[in-house]
């Protein structure tokens, strides 16, 4: 059996900063302990994105420190909070695929290709995209194993949950669908980025989100949630958000099933304050 773990949402900030209110090491030295204490024979860890929580050189370092003691091997990719050349100097460019420049890389263990894509854009303020160049790898790294399980990890969910977050999904999701759909043995999609916990379909393609490390979002409908609210030249989202679970993916991969249990390595649940979530 192939037996992996997936972490996201990591918000590494400076050393003496805080993102949001929460100690983001602390709770990424709590995962690694889980990590090592529970499943130490896991083949490999994969960090699926939003590793620093706004880029920053010192960030990656203190990252780079707290993962050294993880006894499986270690896989990164990026999300929207990463900076991607930033990374690269402090993480080394040997991480960046010679193909698409990005941090997309293939992992064939256990009879099963995993496939980890890099869906990090600054520009898109949120949203996650995938370039032609990433895309074409794709194609071409599944048509190479048409017979082959295939899990993919990425950092942005593939489809919209009717909530507040749905414009920061993946653009042209419906393209990578296609792509990804050309391949007959897809066991599953794993993303991190929503801070929730979710389980679907998309157009016939099998997908879960978990929740991460940082704090987590409530999956509240917008009919239920409502409007932003202005609140003097502030916006606040009314969705609450608490300070955990601290969550991570155990994926768990045989011939004939894929099977992805969300664990918690930190039991919080508190609602933390709404200004700690106030945007100009």
């Amino acid at each position: 059996m192939l037996k992996f773990v997936v972490l996201a949402d990591i918000h590494i900030v400076p050393d003496t900063k805080l993102s949001h209110g929460l100690d983001t090491l602390d709770r990424l030295e709590q995962a690694v302990t889980y990590v090592n204490e529970t499943h130490s024979d896991a083949d490999f860890v994969i960090f699926a994105g939003d590793l620093a929580d706004h880029g920053e050189a010192a960030a990656y370092e203190r990252f780079k420190t707290a993962i050294a003691p993880l006894t499986p091997p270690v896989h990164l990719t990026l999300g929207n909070h990463d900076h991607r050349p930033t990374f690269l100097e402090v993480m080394g460019a040997d991480h960046a695929n010679a193909n698409t420049g990005c941090i997309d890389h293939v992992i064939d263990a256990g009879g099963h290709r995993i496939i980890v894509l890099d869906t990090s854009d600054p520009e898109l303020r949120g949203a996650g995209r995938l370039e032609t160049s990433q895309i074409d790898w794709l194609k071409a790294r599944l048509a190479e194993t048409p017979d082959t399980p295939v899990v993919i990890v990425l950092h942005h969910n593939i489809t919209r949950f009717n909530v507040q977050t749905d414009f920061i999904i993946l653009e042209d999701n419906a393209a990578c669908a296609e792509v990804v759909l050309s391949h007959a043995h897809i066991r599953q999609v794993i993303s991190g980025h929503v801070h929730m916990t979710t389980a679907g379909n998309y157009r016939g393609v099998p997908f879960c989100t978990f929740a991460g490390a940082h704090y987590n979002i409530e999956p509240m409908s917008m009919a239920r949630s409502g409007p932003v609210p202005e609140e003097q030249g502030h916006y606040v989202s009314p969705v609450p958000r608490r300070e955990g679970p601290g969550q991570l993916a155990v994926v768990l991969c045989t011939p004939d099933s894929t099977v992805v249990h969300m664990e918690n390595f930190l039991d919080r649940h508190l609602v933390m304050a709404p200004d700690l979530f106030a945007w100009t």
